[in-house]
């Protein structure tokens, strides 16, 4: 019989909340979160009830401001801006780097909002508030060579993007934008991480970095965070939907633009036999549930080796770890250890559900469905946003499984014969982030891999987002707009020599102003 589990000491929802209020009594209340926009904290916005996924409790949601007062938050912004820009690159990155060691200092607990916000494992959560300081340390250490020649815009750079990521996307964005010389504007995500993200920022607030922090509804705030005249650039992350308008809004402006876009990361297997690697990297691909823009949901596999294949996919998979990330058998046990949680709310839970059954219903082959019984939960716990692993084989044409990514623990596996339907069903929808072709033989990596529609293909190894040295962008409806990484990620929101066009994803006539 499998142990009772408790929650571990001091991680409750209300430890975190208590600490976020003598951490940063400025901008937390005892009820809710506040605004951050003309330097200063305001208790205005509609807040929403919310809950965790994690255990669908009542967790405190977003301060949602109305058209009216983001757009006096923009003007406020670019106030900023016009004094920020003109500091001395000295100030900024002591600033900057005052910040990054406040962030540090203060890596529990926000590692701690993570999990309970957006259902992030421990370790992973860690990660995350990691790899935003030491990614943007890397830019405090080398910022003068990247801004040799080059001068900030001429408004604040805006900042909309997906849950997933809070601090090593979206807070590490606006550090490297604000350490360029520009003042910054953020949007709480819908589904989550407000209460990390309004302590990173009143972390950064503090150190006199010049940001603006606002949550609204995507279109009662996209007409000021988007083509408010006031902004000079637009930097996006989310779905192709919401990422499709926005492109449209910024190319018929004339805005500059980094516009990250959801597609399907696939993983070709094709004359390969090196299976115990293939094995090791499995349960890897699933951490965060697959909640991740790099994230590899489908597997076109040639048809020889689907056996060999499913001998080393099945038996990997069975090993994953799902449940409540903060669950332990004593409550002074180590932090445990999963591969995911929940998905992001019940709502994407019960999508991914139905999206399931009716490819299953269509004629997928279900090839595995993870045992309920094997999680990880707390007594009575409510259950609503977690998905067991789920495999499914050919899912039809008319499902969105088979031309959209999931994101969640649902993978998809499509059957191929000859080389050009392993393109064709590699392309299936229309560019994406990356791809990897498993291959024994080193030419035909080589002369498959420039055919594949991702920005980055690795040779048997997964790809990942890369933010220093290695610059990152996509394929076709993926991104549009600047590429970024390493230099890039300052040069796309900085200005530099007249007509100077920027490495990106743009129409071809366009140059960036």
């Amino acid at each position: 019989m499998a142990a009772t589990l408790t929650l571990k000491s001091g991680t409750s929802w209300a430890d975190a909340w208590r600490r976020c209020l003598t951490a940063a009594p400025e901008a937390f209340r005892e009820d809710r979160v506040l605004n951050l926009w003309n330097a200063s904290w305001q208790a205005d916005g509609r807040t929403l009830p919310a809950t965790s996924p994690v255990d669908g409790g009542p967790i405190t949601g977003p301060p949602r401001l109305d058209r009216a007062t983001a757009h006096r938050a923009v003007r406020a912004s670019l106030d900023q801006h016009r004094a920020w820009r003109h500091l001395p690159l000295a100030e900024r990155r002591a600033r900057v780097a005052a910040t990054l060691d406040a962030l540090a200092a203060h890596r529990e607990l926000l590692a701690l909002l993570l999990v309970w916000e957006i259902g992030k494992p421990w370790r992973l959560a860690q990660a995350d508030v990691d790899r935003a300081v030491d990614g943007v340390r890397w830019y405090v250490d080398g910022i003068e060579g990247m801004l040799a020649g080059r001068a900030p815009l001429d408004g604040p750079v805006s900042n909309i993007a997906s849950w997933n990521y809070p601090m090593s996307v979206l807070v590490h964005a606006v550090l490297v934008q604000a350490l360029a010389g520009n003042a910054v504007i953020a949007k709480t995500p819908t589904d989550g991480g407000v209460a990390c993200l309004t302590l990173a920022c009143a972390l950064a607030a503090r150190e006199g970095v010049p940001v603006t922090l606002v949550s609204g509804s995507g279109g009662e705030l996209s007409e000021a965070l988007v083509r408010a005249p006031e902004i000079g650039c637009v930097s996006f992350v989310g779905g192709r939907d919401t990422g499709a308008a926005v492109a449209t809004a910024v190319t018929d402006l004339g805005k500059r633009h980094i516009l990250e876009q959801e597609g399907l990361n696939t993983w070709g297997i094709w004359n390969h036999t090196d299976w115990d690697t293939f094995a090791a990297l499995v349960p890897k691909l699933f951490d965060y549930g697959k909640q991740r823009c790099t994230a590899y949901p489908r597997f076109v596999v040639q048809r020889e080796l689907f056996d060999a294949f499913l001998a080393a996919y099945l038996p990997a998979v069975r090993t994953l770890t799902v449940g409540h990330p903060l669950a332990v058998e004593r409550r002074d046990d180590p932090w445990p250890r999963l591969d995911f949680g929940p998905v992001i709310n019940a709502a994407k839970a019960k999508e991914l559900h139905d999206q399931v059954a009716e490819a299953i219903d269509r004629g997928a082959v279900p090839l595995y469905r993870g045992d309920p019984a094997e999680a990880r939960f707390l007594p009575g716990q409510d259950i609503s946003a977690y998905v067991r692993p789920v495999t499914l084989l050919n899912p039809p044409p008319s499902s969105p499984l088979h031309h959209a990514e999931p994101f969640g623990p649902v993978d998809t596996i499509v059957l191929v014969d000859t080389e050009a339907e392993l393109l064709a069903a590699m392309n299936a929808s229309n560019g994406a982030l990356v791809a990897t072709l498993s291959t024994d033989d080193r030419a035909t990596y080589e002369r498959l891999a420039p055919q594949i529609r991702a920005f980055k293909v690795g040779h048997g190894t997964p790809r990942s987002r890369g933010d220093r040295d290695e610059l990152f962008g996509g394929f076709g409806a993926s991104w549009r707009g600047a590429f970024v990484g390493g230099e890039l990620l300052v040069r796309a929101v900085t200005r530099g020599p007249a007509g100077e066009r920027l490495p990106g994803n743009f129409p071809e006539y366009q140059l960036m102003p």
